[in-house]
């Protein structure tokens, strides 16, 4: 059913695709399409506005039009069946890895460097929050792009901690929040480090992070450190 009502509308010609507004958005309503945020359904914006301060750009108004009407069970709906239809990926099995040893000798395919690799799956979209092997785990939460920049990201950031990758401007970053913070709330996770691009959008990861631990209620030892597109830290 359509009725006249507030809901938002997106400007793309201001938005630049930051992720900040779908951060902000508890129903799933947004998301980054083509590197714009889009208003993915009618039915899941609450025209509450939660994401109007949260655009950099101004690209986000409130508006009256007609639209199908908000829908709670529609949103409950498509929140769970994404994350179910994320948990159905054969790739999604949980496995615990033994990472290799360096050796003198290399065989074909290997790689210089051995991988320090403890866990699958890596992607925050994949991998149940109930893992065995976060609990009591040192983890990194790392924003995708980073081991591409950082050469060194598996003597780093990976070796003796359970890897995590995320994209706060391509995935869906309410979906995060909710999703860390079930694993924080669910985990003795006994630090965190998350490391992310200098680039704007990135910084959506850094922000995701925070808020998961203040809903969960936790107080986890936490560092987040800047990496420059050409692969130096700017903080640690």
């Amino acid at each position: 059913m359509k009725i006249t009502r507030k809901i938002i509308a997106i400007n793309e010609e201001k938005c630049d695709g930051c992720g900040l507004c779908v951060t902000a958005c508890a129903e799933g309503a947004l998301q980054i399409i083509d590197g714009k945020a889009k208003l993915v359904s009618d039915t899941y914006c609450d025209g509450l506005g939660a994401c109007l301060g949260e655009c950099p750009q101004g690209a986000i108004d409130m508006i009256e039009r007609e639209a199908d009407v908000f829908d709670e069970q529609s949103v409950a709906n498509h929140l769970h069946h994404r994350e179910e239809s994320l948990r159905a990926c054969p790739g999604s099995m949980i496995r615990e890895l033994r990472p290799a040893m360096a050796t003198e000798e290399k065989k074909a395919g290997e790689a210089t460097q051995p991988s320090q690799l403890k866990n699958w799956p890596v992607q925050l979209m994949l991998l149940p929050v109930n893992a065995p092997y976060l609990a009591g785990a040192d983890v990194v939460i790392a924003a995708d792009c980073v081991p591409c920049a950082f050469g060194d990201f598996h003597q780093r950031f990976v070796k003796n901690r359970i890897l995590i990758i995320a994209c706060p401007k391509l995935d869906n970053a309410a979906f995060y929040v909710d999703k860390l913070t079930e694993m924080f709330a669910k985990n003795d996770i006994r630090s965190l480090e998350v490391p992310f691009m200098e680039v704007p959008c990135c910084g959506g990861l850094v922000r995701i992070v925070q808020t998961a631990m203040q809903q969960a209620g936790k107080k986890i030892p936490v560092k987040f450190v800047k990496v420059t597109i050409d692969g130096r830290m700017l903080i640690s």
